[in-house]
């Protein structure tokens, strides 16, 4: 396994970077009918025409960029036929005007991931179906890690040099799992050490690629307001990442304090999950401060689907927003094209159609 970074982007090439793209809206992007990455990508399941009409929904929003989940098993399983579906979807997303950050590596829910059907959803479960990448018997395993790399450099060496895509996001939530949850101090360590050397390894790989465009890896947990507070995981995403990305569902007072002290790293800045309703965190709360600051943003879901991510988190609780328990959590469209909130849709045409005036 290289342990060769290669040159991390100073932050005046970071900023010379994100200075040159328009203020950065969109979502993450999973079609309706697919209940995980596996789903949307395999072969018997890959849909054009459907990603095609969602992604035109995301552009009636003035939306210029979304963020879609790739996984390592697609890599194993036929690699040529992959990259050329991946290549098919960045022609559609190209096609509308939205440019692509692709994630490589997920930590997020399902620990044992397998090729082939995937299971249907589970009657009211949010995101019941996804996936992690690796599943945690790669992870354990350093035998398995040479294929990992071969995967990085694939894809990174196929597109790394593609207009199309926006960034590289290396692994969402490296720090996520039951491990969490359970918060567990022990365990936690364990993850990290597990975790971290593969983290900062695959940074590797991708940089040694030489894309054009910049790698992060976004941080979502605890107090950022002074480095030591980081966790070891934190450390190291943001250490090697061109540019900050983050995960917030936070209230508008939250969402601003962390922009203030992720600043105080000197890149530019990428939130590249937030909006849940019921906790406060929606378009019209959010997007007027990441204008202000220059963030930006992606939120979750487009349209609702078989993730079924406008359902609640399990045993998500807010008795202080009463009036918004009709909300979804997550989404903006149904499968129709029907929006959940025609004046969401009508804040979100606003606000996009005012940056593109005083650009």
């Amino acid at each position: 396994m290289s342990g060769y970074m290669g040159n991390r982007w100073t932050p005046e090439a970071a900023h010379r970077w994100f200075e040159r793209q328009p203020w950065l809206v969109g979502c993450n992007f999973t079609p309706s009918n697919a209940i995980n990455q596996l789903e949307m990508w395999q072969a018997g399941s890959f849909d054009l025409a459907t990603i095609d009409r969602e992604l035109e929904l995301a552009a009636s929003v003035g939306m210029n960029s979304v963020r879609v989940y790739l996984h390592d098993l697609l890599w194993l399983d036929d690699a040529a036929a992959f990259l050329d579906r991946i290549d098919a979807f960045l022609t559609v997303a190209d096609r509308h005007g939205i440019r692509v950050m692709l994630v490589l590596f997920d930590s997020c829910w399902h620990p044992e991931p397998a090729l082939g059907p995937q299971p249907p959803p589970r009657e009211g479960v949010h995101n019941s179906g996804w996936v992690q990448s690796p599943g945690v018997a790669v992870l354990r395993n350093p035998a398995e890690h040479a294929r990992l790399e071969d995967y990085v450099r694939g894809v990174v060496g196929r597109f790394g040099q593609d207009e199309r895509v926006l960034a590289w996001d290396i692994w969402n939530e490296p720090d996520n799992g039951p491990e969490v949850a359970l918060c567990d101090p022990a365990a936690l360590r364990a993850k990290a050490d597990l975790v971290v050397p593969l983290l900062v390894a695959a940074f590797g790989w991708a940089r040694e690629m030489q894309p054009m465009q910049p790698l992060t890896s976004g941080i979502w947990l605890g107090d950022w307001s002074a480095p030591d507070l980081l966790s070891p995981i934190q450390q190291a995403q943001t250490s090697h990442s061109d540019v900050i990305s983050f995960h917030n569902y936070g209230i508008a007072e939250d969402f601003a304090q962390r922009v203030k002290w992720l600043k105080t790293m000197g890149r530019p800045l990428l939130c590249t999950e937030y909006m849940a309703r019921p906790a406060g965190s929606t378009f019209q709360a959010i997007l007027p401060i990441a204008k202000e600051e220059q963030v930006g943003t992606f939120c979750w879901g487009l349209v609702k689907g078989k993730t079924q991510t406008h359902l609640p988190w399990d045993k998500w609780e807010n008795p202080n927003l009463e009036g918004l328990k009709e909300k979804w959590f997550h989404d903006i469209f149904d499968a129709d094209g029907t929006p959940h909130d025609e004046s969401e849709v009508a804040f979100l045409r606003l606000i996009n159609r005012l940056d593109e005036v005083t650009a």
